[in-house]
């Protein structure tokens, strides 16, 4: 087995809590391949996730929590080796920063950090429809390095709670992030 890992997941105040509760949930499960989960929430993102899962679980996770304005949190440099980081949901607001290179908070620091040390930046893009911008930042953050892995679901599983449904996107965000988990694959 390959080192753990250490991760930074940032969730923001898109639409689609659900997919950052599952998210979270699969990296306690992976903890023997996970060394150190650093979180990011926006006050946005604690709205909606109150709003759209009717609690503050969040706050019972065991992973440190880092302020959206702290800029002494270890990945807000490269030397610190945060191998991945994942935004999920990610606002179309915020894909805008990251593609823009502007690093006004925590967050889109993270991902300009993971970008020029060419690490995997993953973008759980939820909005949609998508205008030409959002289309243009997804080909500029594609084109540095960025992994788009819409939060949109599939159904070869089929799936039967909304858990499950989120399950099928971050199954696959969890395998692009290169951890290993026995989950629905076509055709096995």
């Amino acid at each position: 087995m390959s080192k753990k890992q250490k991760i930074v997941v940032s969730v923001s105040g898109a639409s689609g809590a659900i997919y950052a509760k599952v998210l979270f949930d699969r990296l306690q499960q992976l903890h023997n391949q996970v060394e150190e989960v650093g979180i990011l929430m926006s006050d946005n993102a604690k709205y909606v996730w109150k709003t759209e899962l009717g609690n503050t679980d969040y706050k019972d996770l065991p992973f440190k929590f880092y302020k959206p304005q702290d800029f002494t949190a270890p990945f807000a440099s490269g030397s610190a080796r945060f191998e991945t980081m994942i935004i999920c949901p990610c606002s179309m607001g915020t894909l805008g920063r990251i593609a823009q290179g502007i690093s006004n908070d925590l967050t889109t620091r993270a991902a300009d950090v993971i970008l020029k040390e060419r690490r995997k930046l993953i973008l759980v893009a939820r909005d949609t429809p998508l205008n030409l911008i959002h289309i243009n930042n997804m080909k500029t953050v594609t084109e540095a390095g960025g992994i788009i892995c819409p939060a949109t679901p599939s159904f070869y599983s089929n799936p039967s709670t909304f858990e499950e449904l989120a399950s099928t996107v971050v199954d696959r965000v969890i395998a692009l992030a290169g951890l290993e988990q026995d989950s629905y694959q076509w055709g096995q």
